[in-house]
């Protein structure tokens, strides 16, 4: 199969973290999202919690209003960030679970469990003219309820092929990247855009990355603690490059093998 054009959405939240943990101003994650769309970003993703714990509604209305590619809001399915989806009017929802006790989004949504009470909250949305994407794991039984629900798109979980890579689980690793592309081949098959996130490193990107059904790839707590060492134009743009060459790299081989 012919690769779909690769895209990378740049999440900014720990720009805000850090931003939170003395208060005040700086850094300002408003000119993080510009500094990443000048070193190549193609969207900029930013996840407003229920507790505000990194992203304020000021950063969404801001990054809405200033910068020059589209925003991708992560947020929980509740009434809450509906109000304010529908306010922003961003250019994507993601929808992903939530937890206050987590330090991060630990697995994908159970769309087949919530069943009808999410699709009608996908439609709202729709309504209103924002794309709107499942955070998902690699499960044929999501992707399918995901269709059902009439998402545009779905966002398959790589956490946890991540964390088996950095722990040495070859075999698992193996396994759990077979499941992805399985995952990428159902949804596409679907009808639904593909993108995929979480955890991807320099290190774990490329297998990710030569997924011909992947069309976005959302990176953002290891971009941010990339540029403390070497800048985040420097670590957007290397990104970049391992994408486009795994990319580039499965094209050819699927080229000979035809």
């Amino acid at each position: 199969m012919k690769s779909l054009p690769l895209r990378l959405g740049v999440n900014i939240d720990h720009v805000a973290t850090i931003r939170n943990a003395r208060g005040g101003d700086t850094p300002d994650p408003l000119r993080a999202a510009q500094l990443a769309i000048e070193a190549g970003a193609d969207g900029i993703t930013a996840h407003l919690r229920e507790d505000r714990r990194h992203i304020a509604d000021e950063d969404i209305a801001k990054l809405k209003a200033m910068i020059t590619r589209p925003l991708n809001l992560e947020m929980a399915a509740t009434d809450e960030m509906l109000a304010v989806a529908l306010q922003t009017r961003p250019h994507a929802c993601c929808l992903v679970p939530e937890r206050r006790a987590e330090k991060t989004t630990e697995h994908g949504l159970d769309v087949r469990g919530l069943g009808n009470s999410l699709t009608g909250f996908v439609e709202k949305l729709k309504d209103a003219g924002i794309r709107v994407s499942l955070f998902v794991d690699p499960d044929a039984a999501q992707i399918e309820a995901a269709a059902h629900a009439r998402a545009d798109i779905v966002e398959i979980h790589t956490g946890t092929y991540c964390d088996m890579a950095i722990a040495g689980d070859l075999a698992g690793r193996d396994a759990e990247i077979e499941r992805i592309i399985a995952a990428a081949r159902n949804a596409s098959e679907s009808g639904l855009e593909v993108h995929a996130g979480h955890g991807l490193t320099f290190d774990t990107v490329a297998a990710v990355a030569a997924i011909p059904e992947i069309a976005e790839l959302n990176i953002g707590h290891f971009l941010i603690g990339e540029a403390i060492f070497a800048g985040l134009d420097a670590a957007v743009r290397r990104m970049r490059t391992i994408m486009t060459e795994a990319r580039a790299s499965n094209d050819t081989l699927s080229g000979k093998q035809r």
